[in-house]
């Protein structure tokens, strides 16, 4: 049995910079810092920033006078903006540059007087944040070609379309083009709002799965972009399994497979991905084989203030 290791897999430089806000966060002011909703959707990163100081908290009301709180990778509504502003909270926001670039947007085009049709997942936080930049109801989210019909605009003259950063590229152009089928004027981004660690997670599962018998991805069952590529390898006709942790892995997964195809979603670090590989070395494995792919480079400044340059 042979292991074929995706090629870019695990973290993007929005998680990264995520993550190194928590952790300069900590460093820098001391144990605890508040954290709005999980910094990532990993279970791992989440537990070992817990030990290291970090409070997970949904409800502002949560986080005490004077303390520093960090807004999570997915981006917060405008009214906890204001809400922790008025506070007087420490605040760094990890809000990744990708779903801080839709939010502009979406500022940019109410001002504009646009509607918007956001396509995305219903109660995920990147979703909630996103419709929260507006207060008045001019954000209709559409989550599949159904909820297309359904919508319904004040007026058709001025729509325009944004997307939540971790879809499947493919569900979101079909939804897409519903949208365009219904509302021909509609006015789509200038550039797809899917981030490119998602799209390139998305193209590595596209080209390994004719080549491998069974899937792995590493990731958590709330991580929307682990999510897809799962589903990426079941629609191409692969057995595919996600895991949070090696323990995670059923021996009867693997029986008759000679290649074993394995990545990890945006917020998976490698450690679980090396631990994956040593248990399926321990059922049979006998080589890892590196796909060629793309090399990432995208790196985002941190927040003035937890520079090491200040």
């Amino acid at each position: 049995m042979q292991i074929l290791l995706a090629n870019p897999r695990g973290f993007c430089a929005g998680v990264e910079r995520a993550i190194t806000i928590v952790e300069r966060a900590l460093e820098k002011f001391g144990a605890p810092i508040y954290v709005r909703h999980e910094v990532v959707h990993n279970k791992y990163v989440v537990d070992d920033l817990k030990a290291k100081g970090a409070i997970f908290i949904e409800e502002l009301e949560d986080v005490p006078d004077n303390a520093t709180l960090i807004f999570s990778a997915h981006g917060v509504p405008q009214s906890v903006r204001i809400e922790a502003a008025r506070r007087g909270l420490n605040i760094f926001d990890a809000t990744c540059p990708l779903v801080t670039k839709v939010h502009i947007e979406v500022s940019r085009l109410a001002k504009q007087g646009f509607e918007i049709i956001m396509i995305g997942h219903k109660g995920h936080p990147e979703v909630e944040g996103t419709v929260g930049q507006l207060d008045d109801g001019s954000i209709h989210l559409v989550e599949d070609v159904a909820d297309v019909a359904r919508i319904q605009p004040r007026q058709t003259e001025k729509l325009a379309v944004v997307t939540q950063t971790t879809l499947s590229v493919d569900d979101a152009a079909e939804i897409a083009a519903a949208v365009k089928a219904r509302f021909p004027n509609v006015q789509s981004p200038k550039q797809q709002d899917i981030c490119y660690a998602t799209q390139n997670r998305q193209d590595a599962i596209k080209i390994m799965s004719p080549q491998v018998d069974i899937m792995i991805v590493v990731g958590s069952p709330t991580s929307s972009n682990s999510n897809r590529l799962a589903e990426l390898a079941r629609k191409l006709g692969v057995d595919s399994y996600m895991v949070d942790s090696a323990a995670e892995l059923q021996t009867h997964w693997f029986e008759g497979k000679s290649r074993v195809g394995l990545t990890a979603g945006a917020s998976a670090p490698e450690i679980l991905v090396r631990e994956v590989i040593d248990r399926i070395r321990a059922l049979g494995a006998v080589s890892v084989r590196k796909m060629d792919g793309i090399e990432e480079t995208v790196k985002f400044p941190l927040p003035k203030g937890l520079r090491i340059d200040g």
